[in-house]
């Protein structure tokens, strides 16, 4: 085989495009068959780069030319209804005492593609993520609305929670005179956007008094100061919240057109605290302090705070306490009763913290 021919051949079999072409006159003298399947079939006698190669920035590749240097650029190039993304290399080159200008074609058409393709995927998994960690930070936002943190965190932990014995806790049972005849004389949806608001209320005043809101029934209301973080004065956090939250719907009342008026309930532990269920998560606590609370709760008055008299001895020191005598209680047989009303640092023209929305 003759050198020409080979030299021919090899030019013919490389997976690149080559055109060679004159400079600075930019004709083009040589190209082999691979550019014929990126670009429109041309004739090389009369044509010249700026003619074949749309896009071209002919002033960049001299002045990069001129300078020695290659130049790099990526251009397209339509055949048919297919359009190419060609990626071009332009390196000068002296031959005898003409000049002369080899440029090299690679298509990547299917690279960009791909890089399209994965640029649209990575957008579309951090979509996905984004999604995902909002989901996440609801349902956590959830669980924290339905157990305490420590509990929260031993469960997201282990993915169970053990039952904690806590003996000194102090619980608050709180529900509102007449709820049943407010939910017949007015729109359902009122009714709960008012209960909705009252008992946000009472969570914030809770968090700021070092309570835990433990669940709500229908319009009871179930705290409880003294876990899952042990204090030595939990009687005084419950009493306090307890007269926080009247004096909240005191004031509330007398800018709404709908009265709430609640009774309250207080006694001392012990309690158990434990997660409930399995798919459907309730933290709960029990023992006979949440009964004895419970049935303080039936006795009181609108507006009246109850206690037992072992929340009394915690409490006498610190508050105003009139002895309600004594009272038959369900389950409890017959106990002394007291009435919280006040104390002498907390009074009851204290302003509750400001509730927004």
């Amino acid at each position: 085989m003759k050198l020409d021919a080979f030299n021919e051949l090899l030019l013919e079999t490389v997976g690149v495009g080559l055109i060679i072409a004159t400079f600075p006159g930019l004709k083009i003298m040589f190209h082999n068959h691979r550019v014929l399947e990126w670009l429109p079939a041309f004739d090389n006698s009369d044509e010249s780069l700026g003619e074949r190669l749309t896009g071209l920035d002919q002033a960049a590749l001299s002045a990069s030319l001129e300078e020695g240097k290659p130049y790099r650029t990526i251009i397209e190039a339509k055949v048919k209804r297919r359009t190419h993304t060609l990626s071009l290399i332009a390196t000068r080159t002296n031959l005898s005492d003409d000049s002369w200008m080899v440029i090299e074609l690679n298509n990547e058409t299917k690279l960009r593609q791909l890089e399209a393709m994965i640029a649209s995927y990575s957008k579309i998994v951090e979509q996905q993520n984004r999604t995902l960690k909002k989901e996440k930070e609801r349902a956590e936002k959830l669980l924290l609305n339905i157990m305490p943190e420590s509990v929260y965190k031993e469960l997201k932990t282990f993915g169970v929670t053990t039952p904690q014995r806590f003996d000194e806790a102090s619980i608050l049972m709180l529900d509102f005179v007449g709820f049943t005849q407010l939910s017949v004389e007015h729109d359902p949806a009122t009714i709960v956007t008012e209960l909705n608001d009252i008992f946000t209320a009472f969570d914030r005043i809770a968090e700021q008094q070092g309570c835990e809101r433990i669940k709500t029934m229908g319009d009871a209301y179930v705290a409880v100061s003294g876990l899952p973080e042990p204090s030595n004065d939990h009687a005084q956090s419950i009493a306090r919240l307890a007269l926080m939250c009247v004096r909240y719907l005191k004031r509330r009342n007398a800018n709404h057109k709908i009265a709430w008026n609640c009774r309250i309930g207080l006694a001392p532990g012990p309690v158990v605290g434990s997660v409930i269920g399995i798919q459907k998560y309730v933290y709960d606590i029990f023992g006979p302090g949440i009964n004895l609370a419970a049935r303080l709760e039936t006795h009181a008055g609108p507006m009246t705070i109850l206690m037992s008299e072992e929340m009394y001895e915690r409490l006498r020191s610190y508050f105003h306490i009139e002895d309600r005598g004594e009272a038959e209680i369900r389950g409890f047989g017959i106990k002394r009763i007291y009435e919280l009303l006040g104390a002498d640092d907390f009074s009851l023209d204290i302003q509750p913290p400001v509730i927004l929305g």
